[in-house]
């Protein structure tokens, strides 16, 4: 299968975000979007900005399914964006498709608050 909708926006190659690092993909109207890959090569995406005091979550340190931003260490879950407890808050989460080597962002969430 493969999408040819409009539905989703090609951002990169799978090989274009390092294992245990990000991407930054800008030109979103809603701000630039850090994609992180784990170690076991899921793909997550999320608003580059940490729900404390919006520090650069593409520059933090990636372990398991979670980052920790570099300013404070606020450890952000990448499935859902939330801060972990004790902290509270949550960074934007987009929606991914992975189809071959491929990673789309869903269109609608790249243009809607």
């Amino acid at each position: 299968m493969t999408i040819a909708d409009k539905e989703w926006v090609l951002v990169c190659q799978q090989s274009d975000v390092p294992v245990l690092g990000s991407r930054i993909v800008s030109g979103a109207l809603v701000g630039p979007i850090a994609l992180f890959r784990t170690l076991d090569d899921q793909i997550f995406a999320v608003l580059d900005q940490c729900p404390h005091k919006g520090g650069p979550l593409s520059q933090g340190i990636v372990h398991g399914h979670t980052v920790t931003c570099p300013m404070h260490a606020w450890n952000i879950n990448l499935t859902d964006g939330c801060a972990i407890a004790p902290d509270q808050g949550c960074a934007r989460k987009f929606k991914v498709r992975c189809e071959d080597e491929n990673i789309y962002l869903a269109q609608a969430e790249l243009v809607a608050l």
